[in-house]
Order: structure tokens, then sequence, then C-alpha cells
């Protein structure tokens, strides 16, 4: 059955303004279920967590759903869910209370520096994974020596958020694991393009953000509640002292956190089928990876056809995200000639910043990136092509 691109299209409000919206990996838009969710719980009321009356009850409630949809939607336990303002607060914190002197990292220059900073200033020793510049691979080889007895985790992307690079996660993990270390997955990128087992990854944390799969701005990591239990972050003295609880500082966004089960909702939804939300969320999103590889085989070979254009990366397995340079033009100037013909992308280094460094092209502005998501059609990457070829 051919993904259902317009129907699944229509749900997305915003995409009536007529845009073609190739920024997805900065950002995705809102279907109608999310924004109606998170209208509904501020009509409703809604109070603080564990009070004694109905809208406290009804946060309650979309605390424990959201768990839930998470859960479902990575592979993970609902009770090892800990929610956030975004990825990168909630990795700092896991970070300062799992590493620290004494003890040795492994971090990647292929991720984000959401997975590299928070690690490298807890004042651990740092040991560097190398990129493969030309193909934008992470060799796993590298691995065996960078791993030994003192490392206490090992930080990895699960998608290059400007590459689209999908390293041997697995791997790695099984490294770590025989090394006795801990593995912390950057799955921010790699969420919203298929489905997720983190399990599978090897990953005892994984960590994703919902508006990067059609949800509001909430971020969280997983990880199996025994594991959450012998870690002890900083805390307020009357806060919960409970697991996930503990890592979950400040009062909750409730009304958004409504919002992201709905998002899960909506991608479990996009295909028609039956069972579990986890079984229906699998067959979406493989479906929805499906469509999107389509797409980006005429983006990239289109891209690649051009004598003007300058690729970065070729990596075996991928998302569906392209990184390009113009000649004669810099990226900022590419990304508003494309404004100017309805195309959405964005430049520079994305926070890509080991990436973009190993890559040579840091300083110099970084490049473009187009990044399709389920929602994007064959006229969105039409319009890139057309728009790009006129800059010869």
């Amino acid at each position: 059955m051919p993904f259902p691109i317009k129907t699944v299209r229509a749900t997305y409000p915003a995409l009536a303004d007529g845009y073609a919206y190739l920024d997805g990996a900065a950002g995705t838009q809102t279907p109608h279920s999310v924004i109606d969710a998170i209208s509904t719980a501020y009509r409703t009321g809604i109070g603080n967590s564990g009070g004694a009356f109905p809208a406290s009850h009804r946060s309650d409630a979309i605390v424990a759903a959201c768990r839930a949809a998470v859960a479902d939607l990575v592979g993970g336990h609902p009770d090892g869910v800990v929610l956030g303002p975004n990825m990168t607060t909630l990795t700092y914190r896991l970070a300062r209370a799992i590493a620290g002197p004494g003890d040795e990292v492994v971090v990647s220059r292929l991720d984000h520096d959401a997975n590299v900073r928070p690690w490298t200033q807890t004042g651990a020793t740092v040991r560097w994974a190398e990129v493969d510049p030309v193909t934008g691979e992470l060799p796993v080889e590298q691995y065996e020596s960078l791993i030994g007895e003192r490392t206490k985790v090992v930080a990895v992307t699960a998608a290059s958020n400007i590459l689209g690079t999908r390293p041997d996660v697995p791997a790695i993990a099984e490294l770590a694991h025989r090394a006795g270390a801990l593995t912390y997955v950057d799955g921010v990128h790699a969420t919203p393009h298929g489905p997720v087992d983190m399990r599978e990854l090897g990953a005892d944390f994984y960590t994703t953000s919902a508006y990067k799969w059609s949800g509001p701005h909430i971020g969280a990591v997983v990880a199996d509640p025994a594991l959450l239990e012998t870690i002890r972050p900083d805390k307020l003295t009357p806060s919960p002292d409970t697991v996930p609880e503990r890592f979950e500082t400040g009062t909750a966004a409730f009304a958004d956190l409504d919002g992201v089960t709905a998002a899960v909702d909506h991608l479990a939804s996009m295909v028609p089928g039956t069972g579990s939300r986890r079984e229906r969320l699998l067959a979406s999103m493989t479906a929805a990876e499906e469509h999107e590889l389509a797409l980006f085989q005429v983006l990239i070979e289109g891209l690649e056809t051009m004598p003007h254009v300058t690729v970065y990366g070729k990596p075996a397995r991928r998302t569906a995200t392209a990184y390009f340079t113009v000649a004669g033009h810099t990226p900022r100037q590419v990304a508003k000639r494309l404004a100017r013909l309805g195309v959405n992308v964005w430049n520079g280094h994305n926070y890509a910043w080991e990436l973009t460094g190993a890559l040579g092209i840091r300083e110099s502005g970084g490049a473009v990136r187009a990044s399709l998501v389920h929602y994007n059609d064959r006229s969105d990457v039409d319009r890139l092509l057309e728009g790009v070829a006129r800059m010869e």
C-alpha cells in the first residue's frame, strides 16, 4: 500500500501556506490533533501535580499518558521516561550525575553538540571517535581502542542531523557493554525517520525531542528504571526522590505533554492498521521511512547531477537529509533565494560543531541542509531542485 501522503498532509494546517517545508531536521509542523490536545488541556483545566482536586488529577494523568506514549515510540518502559524542556537540558543533567573526574567518556565528531559538550564538560577524560570526512561514516573499529576499563559512557548519535548518517550503534554498544560502559544514544534526528527499538540499538539511554516528530517542544530521555535507580542527580530537597521524577526539575508543561501523546498517536495512525499502539507505530513509521527515502533518492540524485553543487557525505545508511553547498553563493544566500521561491531550508553548522569542523566548512558558514519528513511530497523536492538549478 502506498504511503497516503495527501491524507497525511491534510492533517497539518501550516502546510496550507504553500511553502515547501524542507526544514524538518530543525523542527516539524504540528497536526490538528496535537494543536487540539494542547488547547483542550488548557480549556479543561489543569493544576499542579499531586493535588487532591480534579484539575491536579488531570495533570497527573497527562504525565502518565505521555510517559507511556514515548515508551511505545522508542520501545522503552514508561517508568524510565524522563521528561523535560529539551534534550540538551536533560543531557546536561544526566551527564553531571553520571560522569566526572577519574572517569573516561567517548564522544564522536559525528554528533550534534548536545551529545558532546555535556560530556566533555563533566571533568572526565575525553576520547574522540573520528568521522570519515568523505563518506560521513563513523567507523566502528576505532571504538576497540577508544573504550577501556575506565570508560563510563559512550555517547553516540543514532543519526547525524546534517549528513543523515546512521552509524552501527548496536556494534558500538556491544563494545561498550563488553567493557562495562553505558551507552547514551542521541535519537533526536533518528526518531522521526523510521521505527525505533532502543533495546535493539543497545541504548542504555535514548534521547528524543517531540518537536522533531510533530509534537511540541518537549524532550525525553528513556532508560531502564532500574538503571535510573542507581543514579542520583542534584535536586531540591522537597522534590520527589522517586524514579523518573527525581530527574525532572521544576513544574512540567502539562498541556504540552498532552500534545506529545497526541503526536505519538498521530504517528501511529498515518497508515491504516490494527494492534497495539507500539505495533501500529512500527508499521506506520516503516511506511513513512520508505516514503521519505524514495523522495530523497530523487533529491540527492538531482543535487549530485548539478556541477555547481557539492553534496557532503555518502553514507551507506542514512535518513532523508541532504547537506550541500552551491558554487558562487554562501549557504545563507542559497537559503534566502530558496525562501523567496517558497522553500524552507536551513543553513550553517546546525549545531553539528565537530562534524562541520571535520568537513572543513565550519568557519566558512557550513552548508545548506534540506531535510525531508513524512509530510513532504514530490512537489517539495521538485521546487527545491528547480531553485538550486537556477543558481548555476
